[in-house]
């Protein structure tokens, strides 16, 4: 298949050039979660393998021990780490340009510059459905496993049942309906282990504006960081809680360690983007944006949250 016309292998590559490197870079600015994912470096490329393979460490070393001078040591293998595995998600946003489009902006530079509002349309798209995907339930085959997949008691995860592996489950409470300090205490104290202590929260707006009212005026401290990439936060026991708009109301409060949080890309396979081409069955010239990876926890007894709150 070839592009319409000449116009569309010069901005096949301008694209390429200048407009898909923005797209990537804006698409983790764009949203709170996403943008720590990228900052704080558990957005990582990797390469191959039929699944995603997270390792897990769920036990201490049972064979450790104390002696004295020549004692015998025991030295057999102790089984402390298993491994999650996820399937790999694939998603994809089209660019598409009309025959009727391309005319009414003839010349080379017109239509590089309404592709440009094309891609920019694909970024916003892809913004939020990778984002909804981070929140998901993992209910939806082709989708990323998602937080509320992740912390939850009852979910089978990586191929992991938490039913059945109390060390898989997350720290949930599911009876607080009115938001407390203390109620939030108590998780934040669930999910924490010495030096592993959650290191953002994340709320809906409604349930940051909770815990906003909570607060005396003079304790509402805020994140430097996270206001300089944007956003507007508070502060729980030394880290940010932060508003996002695509936490889902049956999560609408958690506590994330991001330590043990992991969104893994297909390095081949982030943000590519085909040439653009001319369907069989239409006067159009298409291009694709494409991503490939999966969202997972290696710990989610460090993940906690409220799943009952209304007020």
């Amino acid at each position: 298949m070839t592009a319409p016309n000449s116009n569309f292998t010069q901005v096949t590559a301008v694209t390429r050039k200048f407009f898909l490197p923005k797209l990537a870079d804006n698409i983790f600015k764009a949203t709170p979660l996403l943008e720590r994912a990228k900052r704080k470096g558990w957005y990582k490329k990797i390469t191959g393998g039929t699944k995603v393979v997270i390792p897990l460490e769920y036990a201490i070393n049972s064979k450790f021990g104390w002696f004295s001078g020549a004692d015998t040591l025991t030295v057999a293998d102790s089984d402390i780490i298993t491994a999650a595995e996820y399937d790999w998600k694939q998603c994809y946003a089209p660019i598409v340009v009309t025959r009727i489009d391309e005319l009414k902006n003839m010349g080379e530079t017109r239509v590089v510059d309404f592709v440009k509002s094309k891609v920019k349309n694909a970024e916003k798209t892809m913004t939020q459905k990778l984002q909804e995907g981070m929140y998901s339930a993992g209910s939806v085959a082709t989708e990323i496993v998602g937080l509320r997949a992740h912390i939850s008691t009852s979910s089978t995860v990586g191929g992991i049942s938490q039913s059945a592996n109390s060390w898989w489950a997350a720290q949930v409470d599911a009876s607080t309906t009115t938001l407390t300090l203390a109620a939030m205490q108590t998780v934040f104290n669930n999910c924490s282990e010495g030096n592993d202590q959650p290191t953002v929260a994340v709320a809906t707006k409604a349930r940051y504006n909770s815990y906003y009212a909570a607060l005396q005026p003079q304790q509402r401290f805020t994140d430097s960081e996270t206001g300089k990439a944007g956003f507007t936060s508070l502060m729980f026991n030394g880290i940010p809680l932060i508003s996002d708009s695509n936490a889902s109301s049956s999560l609408s409060l958690m506590f994330l360690n991001e330590d043990y949080l992991h969104f893994l890309v297909h390095a081949d396979e982030d943000m590519v983007m085909t040439d653009f081409e001319d369907p069989i069955n239409q006067r159009v010239a298409v291009a694709k944006i494409f991503w490939a990876g999966a969202f997972g926890s290696s710990n989610n007894r460090f993940q906690g949250g409220f799943t009952a709150l209304t007020a």
